[in-house]
């Protein structure tokens, strides 16, 4: 075996404490050290141990990717978060992981990869699950299904688009601006040739190729009038590329191939507006405040919120949340998940989930702390929203967006701070759907769950009219 890498990462653990606002001996406090210890870390006269190592990346993982390190201690990260999937009785002690990653880094790779093979095996099968369901066999699912799936088994990030719209946003408004609305109609102007049209219409976005003049609805709100220029920025200068990643995605028809194009420009239109090195650390700052965010970067809330769902770039990981946009039947109509909770492949979402209500209660943020059945808690936000159309004679679109992360990642979600997370009063137990919930005392229950056999009494009758027997 050879010799361990020493890790001097001074730099990285006095800008963490400062950008956490803590004190020398609070920060100290945290890692059961001495405050000359960690003034020792910090002045780069000591190096970090292994059991400090661990409880960095326990305390603070987000920061922790921006500390130095080498292959044994990602791959022991990586081990530790596999090991301590729920699926498992109890996690593994810090220090057997650190060693198994160390001695046996080939057999901790295999693990890992295993785990994560394991994860997408699983979506898989909830989606020939959804195709079973509905009793359609293998063209059971419509091709707007498929694209979302895509995204879903992409991790919501699609690397090569997200580069290259970082690399457009700097050349439309340079290194440390972000692009108006002036600017992407300037570089539609001055490369493409293109002209911007502002006017009352019928549809928001449209295209007059013979003229190349785009035509954009002007009764859109700001942020939906930057975003509808930038998608025409990011098809037509990344076009191409967002042509032979859909070409290449193994689709079965080519409106899904089609979607899937119309889909990977409405990405680029995000990453173009919100640049994702920028984005991710200011993210980081304002502590995943949504309304702040949308304020800096002129979006929507609903806009913001989808931008952080993509954080996912290999080494430059934002804070893993879920994301969803909930309709008034309880429809889920976007989805993705960083996290472990996983949302409904058919039907309603969970009655007790926070969105409902809040699709109910527009412009109002709502906070809950909720638990699924495999234990895990998560903080989630819901906020109503009301689209306009702009004209009396046609209804808003009204509709709720959920965001949310883990609970051990709430030092990182602003929403999570007036929540005593260890309160069991405090959490509302929720599940995935009732037809795979196995909660058997819930009193909001749609349908019993469809693995279990149920019971029914004449003369017996509690919240539900049946029991599920065990």
């Amino acid at each position: 075996m050879g010799k361990r890498h020493r890790i001097f990462a001074g730099r990285e653990l006095r800008a963490l404490r400062e950008r956490r606002g803590l004190r020398q001996a609070e920060l100290a406090q945290q890692l059961s050290i001495s405050p000359s210890y960690l003034s020792q870390l910090e002045h780069d006269d000591r190096p970090l141990t292994p059991r400090l190592i661990e409880q960095v990346a326990s305390l603070f993982p987000l920061d922790w990717q921006d500390f130095p390190g080498e292959d044994a201690e990602q791959l022991s990260l990586s081990l530790r978060e596999a090991a301590n999937d729920p699926l498992f009785d109890s996690p593994l002690p810090p220090d057997a992981i650190a060693r198994l990653a160390e001695q046996q880094p080939a057999f901790a790779r295999r693990f890992v990869e295993l785990h994560a093979a394991f994860r997408r095996t699983s979506q898989r099968l909830e989606m020939v699950d959804e195709a079973l369901a509905v009793d359609a066999g293998e063209g059971a699912r419509l091709p707007w299904e498929e694209v979302r799936d895509w995204f879903h088994l992409s991790n919501n990030y699609v690397d090569p688009i997200d580069r290259a719209a970082e690399r457009l946003a700097r050349l439309i408004a340079g290194p440390d601006a972000l692009p108006s609305a002036e600017a992407l109609q300037q570089h539609l102007a001055q490369v493409h040739g293109i002209a911007v049209e502002m006017r009352p219409a019928e549809v928001l976005r449209s295209f007059d190729a013979a003229s190349k003049v785009l035509h954009i609805d002007s009764g859109q709100p700001a942020a939906s009038i930057r975003f509808q220029i930038a998608y025409h920025v990011a098809a037509t200068s990344l076009g191409p590329a967002i042509r032979r990643i859909a070409d290449a995605a193994r689709l079965r028809s080519e409106v899904s191939r089609e979607l899937l194009t119309i889909g990977l420009a409405n990405y680029a239109a995000g990453a173009v507006l919100m640049p994702y090195g920028s984005f991710r650390a200011m993210a980081r700052a304002f502590r995943h405040d949504v309304d702040r965010l949308a304020l800096h970067y002129q979006t929507s809330f609903e806009q913001t919120c989808h931008r952080l769902s993509t954080m996912q770039r290999e080494g430059e990981r934002g804070l893993p949340i879920f994301f969803c946009r909930v309709d008034m039947a309880g429809n889920i109509t976007k989805r993705h998940s960083a996290t472990r909770l996983q949302f409904a492949r058919f039907g309603g979402a969970c009655p007790l989930w926070v969105v409902h209500e809040a699709a109910a209660i527009p412009d109002r943020i709502l906070v809950q702390l909720a638990e699924t059945p495999d234990g895990v808690r998560y903080v989630s936000i819901a906020k109503g929203l009301v689209k306009t159309a702009g004209r009396f004679d046609r209804n808003p679109r009204r509709f709720a967006v959920a965001l949310g992360c883990e609970a051990q990642h709430a030092g990182d979600f602003i929403y999570a701070d007036g929540i005593d997370l260890a309160s069991a009063r405090a959490v509302t137990p929720i599940g995935v759907s009732c037809r795979i919930c196995p909660r058997t005392d819930c009193e909001q229950r749609a349908y019993p769950p469809s693995d279990q056999t149920i019971g029914v009494d004449l003369f017996r009758r509690g919240v539900v009219p049946y029991e599920m027997k065990t």
